[in-house]
């Protein structure tokens, strides 16, 4: 399948002044495939969220580039830059709650990009906001209303509808379900999935949660303090993590036996992880790594293909010389 996105060692560093960088995102290859859900996981603080602005051009790139439908994307982008590519390339935020500007209506919310990006008249505009309002699991009449009537499962399904209503082919969700009540996240990942079967979608899914992230990808990747340290299938990386860090991440991931979940043995992952502002020389995941090598404190490991496999890349010094 042919790749519709590819980052090649994409960059992001946040000047927080007196001569310090934050590394948020450093030096990220990746290729996400049409019509493929690419999961990207990691703690908190990995990158994860500014790797998936800094595609869309939310975020400056400090070095690297992106490439869609082999276009190279500017480093910077300028407002005629949102108005050519927001239309194929929409994101779906974390929060429902101050995503939405709740001075607009819902129908005003979902409708704008159609007035920026489209020539519909008014008239028609309101029959798309409508019609994807009922895609959604809401009602047109809630057009009129405005966020703050809403619960945030209901609100993120506006976010849906606003990112998705200009038909893009490529979406990131940035942890779209990580600030809903459990009882809603199943409902609002099941639509997301179904309206990529629908409309041919590809998306980026960034989340915390493993499990759901399994469910849903194709294909999953692991972020450590900025770098990507394992890719592979998702259900091969699941089961059969290769990266230290992805082992003990699902390690940690809990059972949803409360006895099985009570009698195994702990999986926390030992020691602090280093500032992103004074990274540490070699391997980044070192100084917490259960099976560190003396060649891990030097040298950073490249992600390189497995042996034998040609779906699967690890950046482990373990892997180097099989």
């Amino acid at each position: 399948m042919k790749d519709l996105l590819v980052t090649d060692h994409l960059t992001k560093y946040f000047d927080i002044g007196h001569g310090q960088r934050v590394h948020a995102v450093d030096g990220v290859s990746l290729a996400i495939a049409e019509q493929e859900i690419l999961g990207l996981v990691g703690e908190s603080g990995s990158g994860k969220s500014t790797f998936g602005k800094t595609i869309l051009g939310l975020h400056d790139k400090t070095s690297g580039t992106v490439t869609y439908r082999d276009e190279l994307l500017p480093a910077r982008y300028v407002p005629r830059d949102f108005q050519r590519h927001s239309k194929n390339m929409q994101m779906i935020f974390q929060d429902p709650y101050s995503s939405l500007n709740p001075r607009m209506t819902v129908g005003e919310i979902i409708g704008e990009g159609l007035k920026l990006h489209t020539r519909l008249s008014t008239a028609q505009v309101r029959e798309s906001v409508a019609d994807w309002l009922v895609r959604v699991g809401l009602e047109p009449d809630h057009m009129s209303r405005y966020p703050h009537e809403f619960s945030g499962g209901q609100r993120q399904r506006i976010g849906i509808a606003r990112a998705l209503v200009l038909e893009p082919e490529f979406v990131a969700c940035d942890e779209p379900i990580s600030a809903l009540d459990v009882s809603v996240q199943a409902q609002v990942v099941n639509l997301l999935y179904e309206l990529k079967a629908s409309m041919g979608l590809t998306l980026l899914f960034i989340a915390h949660d493993l499990s759901m992230v399994r469910y849903v990808s194709d294909r999953m990747a692991v972020m450590y303090l900025g770098c990507v340290v394992e890719v592979g299938p998702a259900d091969k990386v699941f089961f059969e993590p290769k990266h230290p860090y992805t082992e003990v991440l699902i390690g940690s991931n809990p059972e949803p036996d409360p006895r099985s979940e009570r009698s195994r043995p702990s999986t926390a992952i030992q020691g602090e992880i280093p500032s992103p502002v004074n990274v540490p020389p070699g391997c980044r995941f070192a100084n917490r790594c259960p099976k560190v090598m003396d060649t891990c404190r030097d040298n950073t490991p490249e992600l390189i293909p497995l042996t034998n496999t040609g779906d699967r890349a690890v950046a482990c010094h373990l892997y180097e010389n099989p």
